[in-house]
């Protein structure tokens, strides 16, 4: 196989990687999960390992009946169709265990991740960062991956009180930066997202997750920028 550091980038998205690096651009917001965080696996895995740890065998096709769900109805779910003898509050504080235990001790950083920080650090943008996740648990990964104390500021959907549905996350982001939205790089690895970002004017950079977006041919049409691995930033 192939060295992957051998594999070329699409001539396009470099022509524009280079020119970006030269433009006149003041800020950067990074999604985390999928983007930074090798983290996307838990969110497909999390039912399977919790039912393992219980002893119990997991069905086929789990993952996808529990991606619809709220924590709390796929707490409700497992609960009833495995007999665990749990009522869905403690199902659903043990999967609050699980995924806590994933980000303080367990998930990576994506490759290519520092790098790409510290060469926007050295080129002087402001460094923030909007998420979906809580705050506890991408502040600990980010910590534990030596990345945390390069953001200015971390947004969570939570605390600004919308999805990425809206662009509120992301304005609140640029308004702290002091930055228009032409002048902000957003990084992210789903297409929803991004079509968000894209449509408040902030240049979009999509970014590959095998774990993630299923639609990778919409990301390459919504975003300005498609990297299939951070590392082509720095090709």
């Amino acid at each position: 196989m192939a060295d992957q550091t051998e594999r070329p980038v699409c001539p396009v998205w470099e022509e524009k990687i280079q020119n970006m690096k030269t433009d006149k651009m003041k800020g950067v917001i990074f999604d985390i999960d999928g983007v930074l965080l090798d983290s996307l696996s838990i969110w497909t895995d999390l039912g399977a390992r919790y039912l393992k740890s219980k002893g119990r065998e997991p069905e086929k096709g789990l993952a996808e009946k529990l991606f619809s769900m709220s924590m709390e109805q796929g707490a409700e779910y497992l609960a009833k169709e495995y007999s665990l003898g749990l009522d869905p509050g403690e199902v659903f504080d043990g999967l609050c265990d699980m995924l806590r235990d994933f980000y303080f001790y367990e998930v990576p950083a994506k490759t290519g991740s520092a790098k790409l920080i510290e060469g926007f650090k050295r080129d002087g943008l402001r460094i923030t960062a909007a998420t979906s996740s809580p705050r506890e648990y991408v502040e600990k990964a980010l910590s534990r991956n030596g990345l945390l104390d390069n953001f200015e500021k971390i947004f969570t959907s939570a605390e600004t009180g919308s999805s990425k549905h809206s662009p509120k996350i992301y304005d609140d982001a640029a308004s702290f930066m002091g930055t228009d939205p032409e002048e902000t790089f957003v990084f992210e690895d789903s297409l929803y997202a991004l079509k968000t970002a894209a449509a408040a004017g902030y240049i979009t950079v999509g970014v590959f997750d095998a774990e993630g977006e299923s639609d990778q041919e919409g990301m390459k049409e919504t975003a300005y920028i498609y990297l299939e691995s951070l590392e082509d930033w720095n090709s």
